[in-house]
């Protein structure tokens, strides 16, 4: 890689290939013995195997193959089981495996992976998020038949075909200035949808036989209904201009530094402006951890030329995105302002928080627990008041994510949010969403009621463990752009990253007996903070003493545990936000080497030569969060570095059981764990010595 002075925009190394842009050449298998899949051996003929690419262009915004024709009945060259009930198998160790994930995943979700047969799940969402994107049914069809082993089934086609239909069917246009109305060319099927309950209180009255008025308050909530009865609409209606705000990306950082847009960064913000067509302006475009999402968010308030509000996850993100904002366009500090706990400042652009936007002055806190920061929504170390009831997997998956905690204690009404009001306290062009996967449920709520805003959401990862990736759909917009992590590691544009799961045991049967009788939740906690993960935290400290090592976790006893006895600084979510920005910056330059942190290291940190990440523990089976902890690593590191992810767990316990779950995201987009002993890592324990008889 090429160091100084090609560094990209936000200060990395750039590797000497970033301008190569050309699709690899087919890959021929020669006609010797070629493998069979699960059938073996056979000598065949030579096979062409194009590699699928993610697209460029705003036509089409994910990986899409050209209809094909003549496919064989039975080929057992290829990776894929394609079944009825939507489900795909996928052999994993099929020469074809890589390209034909690519092909899948914009209209599929991996459901699991164990070792040889990924199962992928093809639904409603998935579907409709790919023909939002301009993916066909064909399209669709076509990748399948390219890649099955057998025959797809008859009615799958069909099945599909119809799905992808309903997306569009209705349509949200605007007849004038504040008046709206809902249009489907189908009148049986507006006929039926206008006697639906769900929808007869959001629909004004009827303009003709295909249309109804809407009113414009009820634009977010119809399409939330819409969606929920099967017919997800295309909201053509439009937006609010808002106030003009003239941004323009520097050549020259402030920093002194080469700023350079990114070819697919570049992309991803043109499909959302899409020429400022109402077409665009809403939607989510996915990138990997590392991959300068940021970036993104600049150059669409640069192509749309407007006020901006831009929420994300904490104070410390706050203070990333004011510093990069003005590091790589013209404007300046009195431009860009704070909106958090601790500064309330209002400019052309605000950075905010969703934890000061869903604060509310009654909510009840625990019994001598000090008032939150911005980030102590992160941690909870403390122990439930009452005994809970045995918890369901789904309710463990979600535990102590911001919506999930919000949801137990009910969202409350609007007027108990008294920073809600930031959202009309500017004509913004441009709300950004970060993270947008962690929008708090409140906010779902507020979102519903400025659909007339442009609004753009960012993320790793569409899954939501609270299930409501249907309200990001609706409410923020479909996904518009999405590229596999390992297409841009390939690049260069995140560092190749290798994972490894070591596996622990119990150290005695004391802590095994205990264990055995607790009930489920205290059982994931007692597996989590096994003291046995300490000796394989300080076996890769020290193998690792030279480099910069991230310590993650779950439960703050065991990480002050960890920083003292390794003598490493800790930060958590009641750590002053000067203190923190202290520390991150002595480990950048490298003072401090090592960090523990807890929750608040998942989101929006900014450590571009952090290359060793330690999960000693996490929120039960969430994937979203596993896939941000191995993004803290994923920035490109100098010289083509590595990045190394370890996450220890407890064997024959239910955290081994999460720690599947939460790795199927990163399974999709081509990781694959290491699993590793502890006797691999630990050293040897000295024989004992023998006593020679007297």
């Amino acid at each position: 890689m090429l160091c100084d002075p090609h560094r990209d925009n936000v200060g990395n190394c750039v590797p000497a290939s970033q301008t190569d842009t050309t699709h690899k050449p087919a890959l021929q298998l020669h006609g010797c013995n070629r493998y069979d899949g699960l059938f073996g051996f056979t000598r065949n003929p030579p096979v062409n195997m194009p590699l699928t690419k993610t697209p460029a262009t705003a036509a089409t915004a994910v990986t899409t193959v050209p209809p094909a024709t003549n496919f064989p009945t039975f080929d057992p060259m290829n990776p894929f089981i394609v079944q009825s009930d939507r489900s795909v198998l996928v052999e994993v160790d099929n020469p074809k495996y890589a390209a034909a994930r690519d092909a899948l995943a914009p209209f599929a979700e991996l459901e699991k992976s164990p070792e040889h047969i990924h199962t992928y799940r093809i639904s409603n969402l998935s579907l409709w998020n790919a023909a939002a994107a301009g993916f066909t049914a064909e399209q669709m069809v076509a990748v399948l038949q390219k890649y099955t082993k057998f025959p797809i089934p008859q009615t799958l086609p069909g099945d599909l075909a119809e799905t992808v239909s309903r997306y569009g069917r209705v349509r949200l246009e605007r007849i004038e200035e504040g008046k709206l109305r809902l249009v489907c060319r189908d009148k049986p099927l507006l006929e039926e949808l206008s006697r639906q309950k769900k929808l007869k209180e959001y629909l004004g009255v009827r303009i003709d036989d295909l249309s109804f008025s809407i009113d414009p308050a009820h634009r977010g909530i119809l399409k939330q209904t819409l969606i929920s009865v099967g017919y997800p609409a295309e909201d053509l209606a439009g937006y609010t201009e808002g106030a003009a705000l003239p941004t323009q990306l520097r050549e020259i950082a402030r920093s002194g530094l080469p700023f350079h847009v990114r070819d697919y960064q570049r992309d991803a913000a043109d499909v959302f402006y899409a020429g400022g067509d109402v077409r665009g302006g809403s939607g989510v475009i996915v990138l990997p951890c590392g991959a300068g999402k940021t970036i993104v968010g600049i150059t669409a308030m640069a192509l749309l030329q407007k006020s901006t509000l831009v929420l994300t996850t904490s104070v410390t993100a706050v203070k990333q995105w004011r510093r990069e904002i003005i590091d790589k366009t013209n404007l300046t500090e009195d431009d860009v302002k704070e909106y958090t706990g601790d500064t309330k400042e209002i400019g052309a652009v605000t950075v905010a928080t969703y934890q000061i936007i869903t604060y509310r002055p009654g909510k009840k806190r625990k019994k001598n627990k000090p008032k939150p920061s911005d980030d102590d929504i992160e941690d909870d170390d403390e122990e439930e008041d009452e005994p809970m009831p045995e918890p369901t997997m789904e309710e463990l998956e979600g535990e102590d994510e911001p919506e999930a905690r919000g949801k137990r204690r009910g969202p409350g009404s609007p007027d108990e949010y008294p920073h809600f009001g930031l959202f009309d306290k500017q004509d913004w062009g441009l709300i950004i969403y970060d993270e947008v996967h962690l929008l708090p449920a409140p906010v779902f709520r507020v979102t519903a009621q400025i659909q007339a805003r442009r609004r753009l959401g960012l993320t790793a990862t569409l899954i939501r463990e609270d299930q409501r990736e249907g309200d990001v759909f609706t409410l923020i917009g479909p996904k518009k752009y999405d590229v596999p992590w390992r297409e841009l590691e390939s690049k260069g544009w995140i560092a190749s990253a290798s994972c490894t799961e070591i596996r622990v045991s119990l150290p005695d049967d004391r802590l095994r007996m205990e264990y055995a009788v607790a009930d489920w939740r205290h059982k994931y906690r007692l597996a989590s903070e096994n003291p046995v993960k300490d000796e394989v935290v300080a076996e890769l400290l020290s193998r690792y003493h030279d480099q910069r090592v991230i310590v993650i976790g779950q439960y703050l006893s065991q990480l002050r545990t960890m920083a003292k006895r390794f003598n490493i600084p800790l930060i958590t979510g009641s750590t002053p936000n000067v203190e923190r920005e202290l520390l991150y910056n002595q480990f950048r330059s490298g003072e401090v080497r090592h960090l523990v942190l807890s929750k608040v290291g998942n989101f929006a940190i900014d450590l571009p030569d952090a290359n060793v990440l330690i999960q000693i523990s996490g929120t039960f089976g969430s994937r979203q969060e596993e896939a941000q902890r191995l993004g803290r690593v994923l920035r490109p590191k100098g010289a083509g570095g590595e990045a190394n992810f370890y996450t220890v767990v407890t064997r024959d316990t239910r955290e081994l059981d999460f720690a599947h779950h939460r790795q199927m995201f990163l399974t999709e987009q081509g990781y694959s764990y290491a699993i590793v002993d502890e006797r691999e890592i630990l050293p040897a324990p000295p024989p004992k010595s023998i006593e020679s008889p007297v």
